[in-house]
């Protein structure tokens, strides 16, 4: 399982190549749309992030890491966790991903958040699973499973879902007190923003997008990703061009 501290650093660099020399990127605010109303101490908005090139902003956006960190292949995804389509991804395409390339070494897998302004509760999903990661690497694919498991009862809710994701911690054993005071804060509020704002550099425009690379390799985006065959198409095809290097 991944440490709750790792960073995407060996994975990153080749996504950040692709995109050429970045010169001095200008402090920007970034639009949002939040449509369930205030809460009281529960950051549910991006903030304003400081940082003078994409290398930086990429040190920053600390994405959480399933697998073997020394595997030859990273699989890199951007998602929301309201997104019905990041759904059907997590449900019924990550596991056969798993099984074919993390679990035996292949590759390893780097979640990053990338909650959309239509949704109003993503960034508040993406950091209350980040709430949960503060309790040990174990808890994260658990609590990020059940967020995608159960976004149909908490996605339409008119009031934001604190208590659904409260709920959530305490099915999968975690210090409810302990998530609480986090979930109710701004805590990992940088480091999600800082998740969005580099797969905006990284044009990002919808979610999923699943980008495959390598060292040496650069990365390609996955066009079909709704479907195994489409990823594997990508990975194999990442592989055969790092092993001709």
């Amino acid at each position: 399982m991944a440490d709750k501290k790792a960073k995407d650093e060996g994975g990153l660099k080749p996504f950040v190549l692709v995109l050429g020399a970045v010169g001095v990127i200008a402090v920007g605010t970034i639009v949002w749309s939040q449509l369930g109303g205030a809460l009281s101490g529960a950051a549910m908005e991006p903030i304003e992030l400081q940082y003078e090139s994409l290398e930086e902003l990429a040190q920053m956006a600390v994405g959480i890491e399933l697998g073997d960190p020394n595997a030859s292949v990273t699989i890199m995804e951007f998602a929301d966790y309201q997104c019905p389509s990041c759904q059907h991804f997590a449900g019924n395409v990550k596991p056969q991903i798993d099984l074919a390339y993390i679990q035996s070494g292949v590759a390893r897998f780097v979640f990053h958040d990338f909650p959309l302004a239509q949704h109003p509760y993503a960034f508040l999903a993406s950091r209350a699973a980040r709430c949960a990661l503060d309790q040990g690497g174990d808890y994260y694919w658990p609590y990020h499973d059940l967020l995608f498991r159960n976004q149909g009862s908490w996605s339409p809710s008119p009031a934001a879902p604190i208590g659904d994701f409260e709920s959530y911690a305490e099915q999968i054993g975690l210090d409810e007190r302990e998530f609480g005071s986090c979930l109710n804060s701004d805590r990992h509020a940088d480091v999600v923003t800082a998740n969005l704002e580099l797969g905006m550099q990284l044009q990002v425009s919808g979610t999923p997008t699943l980008m495959v690379g390598a060292p040496g390799v650069g990365a390609q985006r996955v066009a079909r990703w709704s479907q195994f065959e489409g990823i594997q198409e990508v990975v194999e095809s990442v592989l055969e061009a790092r092993g001709s290097n």
